[in-house]
């Protein structure tokens, strides 16, 4: 009797324990499967390919200086994407990839008093930059989150309006990324990309760093997002705005 129930336990325990790996086994097997690599390149992606489209490089903290150049507005008009993302007094915004902040403190005054910003970046530096002119100009209802290259570390259902400029490209999960955006959203939340245009030769950016219209809604498609694209946006001169909607 006492040696059946050992068995039985001794049987139950390794049971139990053979779950964690089996998991992780399947998430594993799942990883491969969504990405894929390749040893021939462009010399300025990673490698890493997702949906027939290389990954770009993330860009270091060290291209603080070509963030906040002074050309910025004139190439890429950021005024009206900011106008595009029709922002009112009390929304939570998070700007994904926020780098040293342009335009996290040109949106900030724009949620006030009761809103916020969410500024996002998974390099500390680019963070230490944006809290310092912050600051600086004595705006206080930003909110720097240091995030992971999978998990943006934002609350479910916490966000009006996720916006990302020049970054999502550059992603080195961006499944996980999305998925982990989507659930930020709060119902009928928007999640916005501004991304250079692939469809258009003269625009004078990277190959590895442009994306076309259909590859993003390619992208977002996959139903655990949740997302309905809501409109495509061409009123800047290199980049389109590509606004989804969580709709569950």
């Amino acid at each position: 009797m006492y040696r059946l129930s050992f068995v039985v336990l001794t049987g139950l325990l390794a049971c139990l324990l053979m779950v964690p790996s089996d998991l992780l086994a399947e998430e594993a097997i799942a990883e491969n499967e969504r990405y894929s690599f390749q040893e021939e390149h462009d010399q300025y992606g990673s490698g890493k390919f997702y949906q027939g489209r290389e990954i770009a490089r993330v860009m270091s903290w060290h291209g603080i200086d070509w963030l906040e150049r002074d050309e910025r507005e004139e190439e890429e008009r950021l005024s009206l994407m900011i106008e595009a993302l029709k922002l009112k007094p009390g929304m939570m915004v998070a700007d994904i990839g926020a780098g040293s902040g342009v335009i996290t403190r040109a949106v900030a005054p724009l949620v006030q008093p009761e809103g916020k910003v969410f500024a996002l970046d998974i390099q500390k530096q680019m963070l230490d930059a944006l809290e310092i002119k912050m600051k600086e100009l004595k705006i206080d209802n930003v909110v720097p989150i240091l995030g992971t290259e999978d998990d943006p570390n934002l609350e479910p259902d916490s966000i009006d309006v996720a916006f990302m400029v020049d970054v999502y490209h550059e992603f080195s999960y961006p499944y996980e990324m999305t998925l982990a955006l989507a659930k930020s959203l709060k119902p009928g939340g928007r999640l916005v990309f501004v991304e250079y245009r692939k469809e258009d030769p003269k625009v004078p950016i990277l190959e590895v760093h442009k994306m076309s219209v259909k590859q993003v809604r390619k992208e977002m498609a996959q139903p655990e997002f949740g997302l309905k694209w809501k409109e495509t946006i061409d009123v800047l001169p290199r980049q389109h705005i590509i606004i989804f909607e969580r709709i569950k």
